[in-house]
């Protein structure tokens, strides 16, 4: 249980990366102002709602393998983030003279795979947790909880220390390599355990 605190709290953590750097990213079509910000916010809730959905069901399906699920959902989200400025960049080169509104649609095009991978990790986990306290106010106030808090330090972190250091490219790489690592652990977690 505390190792599925540990991940979830630096899902949460990278999560917050990306949405800094993706947020960052997007001046480039928007310019620095107002709608670059609520458009990843938009797409980030978006993206959380739809997937904690979808996440209700993958925990459904795979009742036996929720712990792989996640790891494979952490994967997907490191795999993206990892080409993520790339696709930015040349997305942005051809469409960022178009209007407000083809942006709007174009971010959430570009952004509704790991935003809705992001969001189907809380039910997994929770599901899972569930199974194993018998006790689902406490599962998912704990998980809740730990990705808020990791969330929140992701954001304090990278606004304070990783985007000077590193720029946009280093807190992409760290987002990237904490899901994968996130994901691997808990891929040898549930191959040891099954």
């Amino acid at each position: 249980m505390l190792l599925i605190g540990i991940l979830f709290f630096a899902s949460g953590f990278a999560a917050l990366l990306y949405q800094v750097a993706w947020q960052r990213a997007l001046f480039g079509w928007y310019g620095v102002d107002l709608d670059s910000v609520s458009t990843i916010v938009a797409v980030f809730m978006f993206g959380l709602g739809f997937g904690a959905m979808i996440g209700g069901r993958l925990a459904d399906h795979f009742q036996r393998r929720r712990i792989f699920t996640f790891s494979l959902i952490e994967m997907t989200i490191g795999a993206f983030g990892y080409v993520s400025l790339t696709i930015i960049d040349r997305l942005g080169a051809v469409f960022a003279a178009d209007s407000l509104p083809q942006l709007v649609g174009l971010t959430f095009l570009v952004f509704v795979l790991p935003t809705c991978a992001m969001g189907a990790t809380l039910p997994v986990l929770v599901t899972e947790m569930v199974d194993r306290t018998n006790n689902v106010g406490f599962s998912t106030g704990a998980l809740y909880f730990v990705n808020t808090l990791g969330a929140a330090m992701g954001a304090l972190i990278a606004g304070l220390l990783l985007l000077s250091l590193w720029g946009l490219d280093g807190l992409v790489a760290v987002a990237s390599t904490l899901n994968f690592s996130i994901g691997a652990i808990a891929y040898f977690v549930f191959r040891r355990n099954a």
